[in-house]
């Protein structure tokens, strides 16, 4: 099951229309809109530096928020759209779109990886690399994962662990066709440049035989 859906809190704007998103601006807040979900849209105003520092974390537009407005319910959103300053590339503006239950959306889940004691590339020394630590799927916002599990039970020096490898939680679909990579089983720098060796002496005797 999901883990815990971040607060993301606002107030109502008052007044419509460029004026009042002036006085927002002016107010150190960003104005925005709430709308969708069979409800009347909503003007909202959040704090520009709460905006600026989800901003900065990185896939705002890809994370389900628990929306929080004084006298409001509160409502699971995802932003649609940032609208930026187009010379200092600053938030101006957010739009917002409710979620019901049953909604489909689109976000990027953590992948965790479990049994690394029964994996005999892991005990050999191999090195496990880890190509996407997250991965965007898409899931019932009702019944968003906290997270996809990747066994490694048996796994082994040289095996790559694939995104259609992992059982998916129930009602969660992966976002594009391909069968991309999630992590792999790399050899041990020592086993690495023994094999180096000997494929540079074979080269070595092929050539010499060459002469």
């Amino acid at each position: 099951m999901a883990g815990e859906i971040p607060d993301l809190v606002a107030e109502v704007r008052t007044g419509t229309g460029k004026g009042a998103a002036r006085q927002a601006r002016r107010e150190g807040n960003v104005p925005g809109i709430v709308y969708g979900g069979g409800a009347e849209p909503l003007a909202i105003n959040i704090n520009y530096n709460t905006l600026l520092h989800r901003l900065k974390a990185g896939r705002f537009l890809q994370t389900l928020f628990n929306l929080k407005v004084e006298g409001e319910t509160d409502t699971r959103v995802i932003c649609r759209n940032v609208q930026r300053d187009v010379v200092k590339d600053l938030p101006t503006h957010v739009d917002f779109v409710r979620l019901r239950q049953t909604s489909r959306v689109k976000l990027f889940i953590h992948v965790t990886f479990e049994n690394h004691e029964l994996a005999p590339g892991l005990k050999r020394g191999g090195t496990l690399t880890i190509v996407r630590p997250e991965v965007e799927l898409e899931v019932t916002a009702g019944e968003i994962p906290d997270h996809i599990t990747v066994d490694l039970s048996g796994c082994d020096i040289g095996d790559v662990i694939h995104i259609d490898d992992i059982t998916l939680p129930a009602g969660a679909a992966k976002t594009v066709a391909r069968n991309f990579v999630i992590a792999n089983i790399a050899a041990p720098s020592s086993l690495r440049s023994s094999d180096e060796d000997s494929e540079a002496e074979t080269e070595a005797e092929t050539e010499e035989g060459d002469e």
